[in-house]
Formats: C-alpha cells, sequence, structure tokens
C-alpha cells in the first residue's frame, strides 16, 4: 500500500548509520574517548570498583581508576544530514566478554584502545576482531607518565597483521579522537571492498 502522503516523517525510512566499536582492555580509556567525540551526552553504565572486584580486576598500573563499564557506553556523531556514527564502548574485564557478540554484530569496524603501562590487555581483543575478520585499528592512547613507543614498535609488540593502522591519540580531546575515527573508517572501507574480490579470485 502506498502511502497517502509519502513526504510525510513518519513515511521517511531510518536515517542510514554507521556502527563502530571502542573495545581494548580494563582502564584504556573507551569510555572517555566515546564521551570525548560524542555529540550527544554519552550514555554510560558505568559502576564504582567495589572490594569484593578488585580481587578480579586487575589494577596494577590504573590505580586512580575508580569506576568500570558494566554493559557498554554509547555515543553518537553526525557525518551529514542522514548519516550517523553510532559508537559502542565495550567493557574492558574479561568477564563481561559476553557481550561482545551482541555489540559486534554489523559493525563497521573497531577501535581498540592500547595502554602502554598494559599492552597486553590489548591481545584478547586484537585476536577477538582478528578472528571475526572486522576490521581494527589500535589506537595508543599516550597516558601523562606512560612510556612513549612509536607506531611501528606497538605494531610489532602486538604482532598485527601487516597494514593494521597504529596510531596515537589522547581520547580525553575530541580532534586526536576524530582523527581516530576517521582512520578506522577509511580502513574499513578499503577492507570492505576488497573482499568481494578475494572472493572472486
Amino acid at each position: 500500500m502506498v502511502p497517502e502522503h509519502p513526504d510525510a516523517p513518519d513515511a521517511e525510512k531510518a536515517a542510514p548509520a554507521l556502527k563502530i566499536l571502542v573495545a581494548g582492555g580494563f582502564g584504556a580509556g573507551k569510555t572517555t574517548l566515546v564521551g570525548a567525540v560524542s555529540e550527544i551526552r554519552p550514555l554510560r553504565t558505568e559502576e564504582l570498583l567495589s572490594e569484593a572486584g578488585r580481587s578480579v580486576d586487575d589494577t596494577d598500573g590504573v590505580d586512580r581508576k575508580v569506576t568500570t563499564t558494566l554493559a557498554m557506553d554509547f555515543g553518537r556523531i553526525t557525518i551529514r544530514s542522514g548519516l550517523s556514527l553510532y559508537l559502542f564502548g565495550t567493557p574492558g574485564q574479561d568477564r563481561f566478554w559476553f557481550l561482545w557478540d551482541e555489540l559486534a554484530q554489523g559493525a563497521l569496524g573497531t577501535v581498540v584502545l592500547a595502554d602502554t603501562r598494559r599492552l597486553e590487555d590489548c591481545f584478547p581483543a586484537v585476536d577477538y576482531f582478528e578472528h571475526r575478520r572486522i576490521p581494527f585499528v589500535v589506537a595508543v592512547n599516550c597516558f601523562e607518565g606512560a612510556g612513549r613507543h612509536d607506531a611501528r614498535s606497538v605494531c610489532r609488540a602486538l604482532g598485527l597483521d601487516a597494514g593494521t593502522p597504529v596510531v596515537l591519540c589522547d581520547a580525553r580531546e575530541r580532534d586526536s579522537g576524530k582523527e581516530v575515527l576517521i582512520r578506522l573508517v577509511e580502513y574499513a572501507g578499503r577492507m570492505h571492498t576488497a573482499r568481494p574480490l578475494d572472493s572472486v579470485g
């Protein structure tokens, strides 16, 4: 049945959106990055760290962290009229990784945030997205007081596939976070374009 007034708002199709995940280890800055770049007040599911959780959560190197994400963070960026980026920050602790499968469905790509003080925390996220062939970039969050490492040394330390982008950033800075997202969208676009060609060959 054709709508009587096809130009009416309720006849419009839902505006397209690109879904991006922000993943990484506990305390890497995922909530901070989503909050810094989101044009809306981000949805957060943070709770205070409890004494009971201290025996489970490894806070070595992030001693000042007092909250943790239980489900996800959510933010939005409008690219242009009718096209938005939806940002989903994943929980960092391994006991919440069961949520990643749901969050990853339909994702264009992922930002894997890395903290060089706890670089080993990146391995589960890197393995997860490599195994599922979801494009990702590694964004090294340059914390104050942390050792400085260039992108090439981080790439070698993580054993990344050739061509996987590694960028340095400050998750607190909006412009820095936007540069990370631009790199991801560009990389994911190239990867998604190349895959149909791979299947033909």
